[in-house]
């Protein structure tokens, strides 16, 4: 079993604008963990996280692969979480190269079919439009809980980008809730984009029904 990384430097204070860690990141932990024998079999070459938060994810998957010429990458909207993740990095040692951004809007050319690892727990949580979008132009914690519209609006923008990103061999990873139509979610990705996927993973936590769903070519 692989020990999730070590936040103990991050403090109360830092959670007032970074998104803690929580059910939804570690069903993911446990989604990668469960995977991990595939992802080291692609032997990826580039990594990238959106919305990295306090870093955890993307400190958990460097250990998933351990010593490797893998390329992590990770995006924030949120300064602080952009730090949090660097320090996240320090603090167990691993390469991490935060990237202050909205999702991969900087790194999408450069990365065109390149990203053999790419992982997303959105803002899925139902909110109205105008409450999403705002959360995103303040660029504050908001921004990692508020999705709008059927709690879509975020992650709907991204998934026009995924096909784009993924290499041949590459596995794309999202975190949804039941709200979010998961059977809807995944027929569009392979009606629109020809991507394949299966739910890797899903758990209950509290009045939330969570899953992690995993597309590839």
């Amino acid at each position: 079993m692989i020990p999730t990384p070590d936040i103990s430097h991050l403090k109360k204070s830092d959670y007032e604008h970074v998104y803690e860690p929580a059910e939804d990141t570690f069903l993911l932990l446990d989604a990668l963990e469960q995977d991990m024998e595939q992802l080291r079999e692609i032997q990826p070459l580039v990594c990238l996280e959106i919305g990295s938060g306090s870093g955890c994810v993307s400190a958990f998957i460097t250990k998933i692969l351990g010593p490797s010429s893998t390329l992590f990458l990770c995006t924030d909207i949120n300064r602080f979480a952009a730090d949090a993740t660097r320090a996240t990095g320090k603090q167990n040692k691993v390469p991490l190269e935060p990237v202050l951004a909205s999702l991969a809007s900087p790194l999408s050319s450069r990365l065109r079919r390149a990203v053999d690892i790419l992982l997303f727990n959105p803002p899925y949580v139902p909110t109205i439009p105008d409450e999403a979008d705002d959360a995103q132009t303040g660029a504050g914690i908001q921004g990692s809980w508020a999705g709008g519209n059927g709690g879509m609006q975020i992650t709907d923008t991204f998934l026009q980008t995924v096909e784009r990103l993924l290499s041949t061999k590459g596995r794309f990873y999202l975190v949804a809730v039941k709200d979010n139509d998961i059977p809807g979610i995944r027929a569009r990705m392979l009606g629109d984009y020809g991507l394949k996927s299966e739910i890797t993973l899903h758990r209950r936590a509290g009045r939330e029904h969570l899953f992690v769903l995993m597309f590839h070519r």
